[in-house]
């Protein structure tokens, strides 16, 4: 019997690329190899990057640079570059580094089957196109393999959005969504393989419009569609746009049974003249109006957001602004960042804000951010919440889990396995957890 190929795949970056290497690793499965979880004794080894962060590039160069002395020792070892720093570089990367022998962008690696072919051929493989056919058709999936408790599911890919400060239009290309009755399809066979919570995945996920039995369906659509599926206990999505935010998606946070109260709505800025210098196309006030018309349709739902400050030509009362809004909403979470430079994004020719008036800034956003987070978490003791159960925990008989609202909830002492959807009372908060009791 053959021996079979020993694939390694380092993600980097968002959910969605979790998700692609899932199917990645279907792709190569047919051709005979499964995943090791050391490069070591790898047969190949794929780097599924992201270039949204500063120095993308530089940084997967450098992780190139520590696999030369593994592709000294074993020949026969192939190295590919999947990903958005796949799609920006290209032909680059092999200048570069002329031990890779595979580059593929994230709309072709339906591919990999025969570009790895090539490569065992003895021949470079390089596929950075836009391809016209549905690439998670062309994948074959490998036997009905069990999954965990929870899954995420692209549904939507593209932006034509153009944020100023933003490269994904030119790595993922213009907004696709997938046919609805194809994501059905996939949510079932997830759920057959043991998954109870599933979360759709889009760059505007909000703004899906795939085709459904009676003309285009709309995200909310989708999810009333994903809540009648046999098995399914709970449905998330992310990430949204304020804009693509529709009325039938926010009645659906009030009354479809299987969403979960919890939303990430990024917003980036709290200043209309930084807004408007993004391309975001929506102002402070009127996300605060959304805000307040999405909790009017769910009260307890906890609000996540993205935030970029030291944006090029922001001012003490740009950023001020942003603190008026983050002391307003009151965020669950929230993600925050120092602008850098995108290389070929418009933001990047501007004026600069210094770098230590950006990371004075960063630290008041964070330290306002986290004293909200921990407010809401500490308010959630006494409650009692549904959390599924996924892994067991660091100490001896605790198990893990998240909760209606993404809180990591622990519980010890308890007889409860991975995939247990059960009712915990909160008895105490943690730094970035809560603590529980199963009723």
């Amino acid at each position: 019997m053959t021996e079979p190929k020993k694939l390694f795949i380092k993600t980097y970056g968002c959910q969605m690329n979790v998700y692609d290497s899932e199917r990645m690793a279907e792709a190569l499965g047919g051709q005979g190899y499964v995943e090791t979880k050391s490069p070591d004794d790898a047969d190949m080894i794929l780097l599924n990057t992201c270039h949204i962060r500063e120095k993308a590039a530089e940084k997967v160069y450098s992780e190139l640079g520590r696999f030369k002395g593994l592709k000294a020792e074993k020949p026969d070892l192939k190295i590919g570059v999947a990903g958005c720093v796949a799609q920006a570089e290209g032909e680059e990367i092999m200048r570069r580094q002329p031990m890779v022998d595979l580059v593929v962008g994230p709309q072709s690696y339906h591919r990999l089957p025969e570009m790895e072919a090539k490569t065992r051929d003895g021949e470079k493989a390089l596929d950075t196109d836009f391809p016209e056919e549905d690439k998670f058709e062309k994948l074959k999936t490998r036997p009905k393999a069990k999954r965990g408790p929870t899954a995420f599911l692209t549904v939507q890919e593209g932006c034509d959005k153009f944020c100023a400060f933003c490269v994904v239009p030119y790595t993922r290309g213009a907004e696709v969504s997938r046919p609805a009755d194809r994501i059905i399809r996939e949510a079932q066979d997830l759920v057959e393989r043991g998954v109870r919570e599933i979360t759709l995945l889009g760059q505007n996920v909000n703004a899906y419009h795939g085709a459904g039995p009676n003309g285009d369906m709309t995200l909310a659509g989708l999810i009333w569609e994903l809540n009648k599926v046999d098995g399914l206990e709970r449905i998330r999505f992310t990430t949204s746009h304020p804009n693509d935010m529709g009325d039938d998606l926010i009645e659906a946070h009030g009354t479809c049974e299987k969403l979960m109260p919890y939303l990430h709505l990024p917003v980036q800025s709290g200043s209309d003249k930084i807004l408007k210098r993004m391309n975001r196309s929506h102002t402070a006030e009127s996300y605060l109006r959304l805000i307040e018309r999405i909790r009017e349709a769910r009260p307890d739902i906890l609000m996540s957001g993205d935030f970029i400050v030291g944006f090029p030509e922001e001012t003490e009362d740009d950023f001020q602004a942003t603190l008026d809004l983050v002391e307003e909403v009151k965020y669950g979470y929230a993600y925050s960042f120092k602008y850098s430079t995108r290389p070929g994004t418009p933001a990047a020719e501007r004026p600069q804000v210094k770098t230590h008036i950006a990371d004075d800034r960063l630290q008041r956003l964070q330290a306002m951010i986290t004293r909200h987070q921990r407010e809401i978490q500490d308010a959630m003791v006494g409650r009692t919440v549904s959390v599924l159960f996924e892994k067991p925990g660091r100490q001896p008989g605790q198990m893990v889990g998240k909760s209606e609202y993404l809180h990591a909830v622990h519980v010890s002492d308890a007889d409860v396995a991975s995939g247990e959807l059960r009712q915990v009372r909160i008895t105490a908060s943690g730094a970035n957890s809560l603590a529980g009791k199963l009723l």
